[in-house]
């Protein structure tokens, strides 16, 4: 982990930001998230949001945004429909067909880098491109397998297998959706939002961020989308992530901060400091006695868990649950 002296608002100049369970939940606003980006931006640093939704376009993502307290405009939104519709246009002609199996989100995209989005396979596309949109019907997939069989490339917004089920349990996402192709035709697709690196590279080209900052809640997307990007990330603890999912991480997956929300953007984060094996983090100890992590200290218990994960991430093997779960209930995170 790394600590500089400065909030993290002044030490990274933009902030890609996700979106559901960072900055809002459904419809719902997260707590202190206006306030914060508010502040952060005060303080000088961009904010960018960067979503894997690719159903809903840039204007309606952030009419949602100022809905929920966080001014924000088109040119603020990076959508995977956005990045998809870029590695298209690298690949295909300028007008090129492309059949789009998803919502107005990917047609909007594909649009503005002047491609022509088509419905059926009989229209000849040189590409299928699929995302999620609650309304996808059974015959515009099988469309797509169709063009896909016929040699289309076959091009998914994102891998996610589940989306957020509101109150309910998580539903399907696009990565599953992905699969009916799939299994049809034996083609993989390639994918363009988090983990994978064309979204974040259009993050950063339409930002023209030196220094981001990704800050998200799931540490299959953001975090590891971050790491496949070489760039810092904040993870923060009102999604779908527990400080437990953060411990047991996988080299991949693990942030470079933690925060419980976006006030951490607001505070410098103190560099953990190892010694004779103890890991130390403002007035906590975390070290490794037979088979489990003992926690010392008393103070922030984000401090402390900064210096339990240092600790649990000391090599690249996984830390089991067991292990470091007596130190986090000395937490009382909830």
């Amino acid at each position: 982990m790394v600590g500089n002296g400065l909030a993290l608002c002044e030490a990274y100049d933009v902030a890609l930001l996700d979106l559901d369970g960072v900055v809002y939940v459904g419809h719902r606003p997260v707590g202190r998230a206006a306030e914060s980006l508010e502040k952060a931006r005060a303080a000088g640093q961009r904010l960018a949001f960067v979503t894997n939704n690719a159903s809903r376009t840039p204007s309606s993502v952030a009419a949602l945004l100022t809905e929920v307290g966080v001014p924000a405009s088109a040119e603020d939104v990076v959508t995977s429909a956005q990045a998809a519709a870029t590695l298209l246009s690298e690949r295909l002609s300028p007008g090129a067909k492309v059949l789009v199996v998803g919502g107005m989100g990917l047609r909007s995209a594909l649009y503005a880098r002047g491609l022509r989005p088509v419905s059926t396979a009989a229209e000849g596309p040189d590409a299928v491109v699929q995302g999620y949109d609650p309304r996808l019907s059974y015959g515009l997939i099988a469309e797509g397998a169709k063009a896909v069989r016929r040699g289309a490339l076959f091009v998914g917004s994102n891998g996610d297998l589940t989306i957020p089920g509101g109150d309910g349990p998580p539903q399907p996402g696009n990565g599953a959706l992905l699969q009916v192709i799939r299994a049809a035709t034996g083609v993989e697709p390639i994918v363009t939002g988090k983990p994978e690196r064309p979204l974040h590279h259009e993050s950063i080209v339409r930002t023209g961020a030196e220094k981001p900052l990704v800050v998200g809640d799931r540490l299959d997307t953001d975090i590891e989308g971050a790491y496949n990007g070489g760039a810092d990330s904040l993870l923060v603890f009102t999604g779908v992530t527990d400080p437990m999912g953060a411990l047991t991480a996988p080299v991949h997956q693990r942030p470079t901060y933690l925060a419980a929300d976006l006030t951490g953007l607001l505070v410098p984060h103190p560099e953990v400091r190892v010694e004779g094996g103890r890991f130390a983090c403002e007035g906590w100890t975390a070290r490794w006695e037979g088979g489990e992590v003992v926690l010392d200290g008393d103070g922030d218990p984000y401090w402390g868990l900064r210096a339990l994960a240092a600790a649990a991430w000391r090599s690249e093997a996984v830390a089991e649950r067991d292990a470091v779960a007596t130190a986090l209930g000395r937490l009382d995170l909830g």
